[in-house]
């Protein structure tokens, strides 16, 4: 009886622990289509992350990741690899320029890091 009531409490307190490390953030990205929406998604679906979801009439992406297992700051850098500016991340600009024309979105309103 003892390990049974043992086995549920760290049960209990393992899916307390696992609900706290869950985070889900939205934030700008610079894009223009779907192309782009693909693009960025697939970027942001780094290990930790479990949804990414970038809408491209907003520009907004909202990412549920692990804490545990990522950060914010991981998922912004990794969408900047891919060319596109994020509202903390800047892509470098050999990347951008490698972006299909219709994905070039204008830049001046992107992030000011390097």
């Amino acid at each position: 009886m003892k390990h049974l009531i043992f086995s549920a409490l760290t049960f209990l307190f393992m899916s307390a622990t696992s609900a706290q490390e869950s985070k889900t953030e939205t934030f700008k990205v610079y894009g223009n289509c779907g192309m782009c929406e693909k693009r960025i998604e697939k970027a942001a679906k780094i290990d930790g992350v479990t949804n990414a979801d970038w809408n491209d009439e907003t520009g907004l992406i909202t990412v549920s990741f692990d804490a545990s297992k990522t950060s914010l700051d991981k998922v912004h850098k990794a969408i900047a690899a891919s060319g596109h500016d994020t509202d903390k991340e800047k892509a470098a600009e050999e990347v951008y320029k490698k972006l299909p024309g219709c994905c070039k979105y204008d830049r001046k309103a992107g992030a000011t890091k390097e």
